[in-house]
């Protein structure tokens, strides 16, 4: 598990041992970190789209849940970024 590291950390055994065991442990870190990362990418994004539009995220969201249009934050993110004209459907029908 050790192949491409540099230096010790590749042949001596203790060494290897330790590099892998910490890594092992930053990639199970990270693999929850990465979905927190994107949430938060997502809500920037919507929040932005909607600031265009003259809202607020917490007001875009609030008002999306309460006329039941169930779009999650990735698809609204990607609407928001790369086809605006349908993310300002989707903000002028919840108005």
């Amino acid at each position: 598990m050790a192949k491409g590291y540099f230096g010790r950390r590749k042949n001596v055994w203790t060494v290897a041992k330790n590099a892998v065991e910490k890594a092992l442990g930053y990639a199970y870190r990270d693999r929850r970190a990465k979905k927190r990362n994107f949430r938060a990418l997502w809500i920037t994004r919507i929040n932005a789209g909607a600031r265009i539009q003259g809202m607020s995220y917490s007001q875009l969201m609030g008002k999306l849940h309460v006329n039941n249009i169930e779009l999650n934050r990735k698809v609204l993110a990607d609407l928001a970024m790369n086809h605006p004209e349908a993310f300002k459907s989707v903000v002028d029908r919840v108005k």
